[in-house]
């Protein structure tokens, strides 16, 4: 992974987890030939472990190859949510929790 193609490594991206694709804002240009093109995903792999669902991929460079970043993405349900989480030296890390009620227990006022 290299921090010299990135202007922000790790950058806090709140909630925003990607299970594909690239934070381009981010890219500042591939530091081993300098050219500032788009970014190639390669290698994606995906997988279960443990009862998560965890995607796998790198950025590369379009132009020589040369390896940005490797991105991590899990999806797992725990209790009565949905718990995702995004780890990249590009993207950033993210994580965020959707309930799987029709109603978010969090979400509701009390009523008194």
């Amino acid at each position: 992974m290299c921090g010299g193609c990135v202007g922000t490594e790790y950058p806090e991206r709140g909630t925003t987890c990607l299970e594909g694709g690239s934070f381009l804002l981010n890219f500042v240009g591939c530091a081993q030939c300098g050219r500032r093109d788009l970014v190639l995903l390669s290698n994606r792999e995906t997988g279960v472990q443990g009862g998560e669902e965890i995607v796998t991929y790198d950025h590369l460079c379009r132009s020589c190859h040369h390896l940005i970043a490797h991105h991590e993405y899990t999806f797992s349900v725990v209790d009565d949510y949905q718990e995702y989480t995004m780890l990249c030296l590009l993207c950033g890390r993210a994580e965020d929790s959707i309930s799987i009620l029709p109603d978010d227990p969090r979400q509701m006022t009390p009523l008194f």
